[in-house]
């Protein structure tokens, strides 16, 4: 098929590649914030849906934060295959739907994963042109304060969550490219760009 364009008329830029774009970051950092400020914008950019054993928090609802699946079904999701990257985080499982993925990657459309270190890892492994992004925040005090301040969670499972932000805060070097989360409408449009999508 040819891709010349006709005499006088301008080249017209694709809105979007059909690149995976994964993001990761500690607990708390605001990936989750970024990525609804840049879809509400941006709709068209896809965002799988994970998979979860963990309970849902007030206000989210099956199929939209996450899929709330118990153990057994998690299992199953395992067996046969169906989870693209998965994952055990404070004692709650979370997975990300493979077929799902593929399929608007074959569409064309902008597909974005929010995921923690160990996902991002195994899709990096399986999908290596999947382009990895880490969110860190401006500072180590102000990811304790967000920790600190959901006021959802108990003691025991903040500690185990700071834990986590150390191992990994400690992974950045291992990402494509990495964005201070210091504004969320900047760093929502410096995503966008890396996605290269017109922003």
């Amino acid at each position: 098929m040819s891709s010349a364009v006709p005499r006088g008329e301008t080249p017209v830029p694709p809105v979007a590649t059909s690149r995976l774009t994964v993001l990761s970051g500690p607990s708390g950092v605001g990936k989750s914030t970024v990525v609804a400020h840049m879809r509400k914008a941006h709709p068209e950019v896809w965002l799988s849906v994970s998979a979860t054993t963990r309970k849902p928090r007030p206000g989210e609802r099956h199929g939209v934060q996450y899929f709330f699946v118990n153990d057994e079904e998690f299992d199953k999701l395992i067996a046969n295959g169906e989870l693209l990257e998965w994952a055990e985080f404070a004692g709650n499982r979370y997975g990300t739907p493979r077929q799902a993925v593929l399929e608007h990657l074959d569409q064309g459309e902008p597909v974005l994963l929010e995921i923690d270190l160990q996902g991002a890892r195994l899709v990096k492994e399986s999908m290596p042109e999947a382009r990895l992004v880490f969110l860190a925040p401006p500072s180590w005090e102000e990811l304790v304060r967000r920790l600190t301040g959901r006021g959802t969670e108990a003691p025991e499972v903040i500690e185990r969550r700071l834990e986590a932000a150390r191992t990994e805060l400690a992974a950045e070097a291992e990402f494509d490219v990495s964005l201070v989360n210091t504004s969320v409408e900047e760093v929502s449009a410096e995503l966008l760009a890396l996605m290269r999508i017109d922003c």
